[in-house]
C-alpha cells in the first residue's frame, strides 16, 4: 500500500453545510481502514487527509467523492507521499 496525501483547500465560496458532511466522509473511509490520518488547518483555509490506498487512480477515485470536491467549493489535489 501506499500513501497518498489529500489536500482540500476551501474557495471563497465554499458551502459551510459540506463542512459536516466532509468529515462524515473522511469517518466512514477511517472506519473501513483507508483513512490514515486528518486534520484541518489552523487558519481554517483547507486541511489534508492521508490514504492508504494501491494506486493514484484509487487515491483520486475516493477524493473525488468527497463531499467538499463534489460540492465545487474546496480545490483538492493528491500526491503520492513517500512520507517515512
Amino acid at each position: 500500500m501506499n500513501r497518498y496525501l489529500v489536500m482540500v483547500m476551501r474557495r471563497p465560496h465554499f458551502d459551510p453545510a459540506m463542512v459536516q458532511r466532509h468529515k462524515d466522509f473522511l469517518e466512514g473511509l477511517r472506519a473501513g481502514g483507508t483513512l490514515e490520518m486528518t486534520g484541518g488547518f489552523s487558519d481554517k483555509s483547507g486541511g489534508a487527509y492521508v490514504l492508504r490506498v494501491d494506486s493514484m487512480d484509487e487515491a483520486l477515485a475516493i477524493a473525488h467523492q468527497d463531499p467538499a470536491h463534489l460540492s465545487g467549493g474546496w480545490d483538492i489535489t493528491v500526491y503520492e507521499w513517500q512520507a517515512r
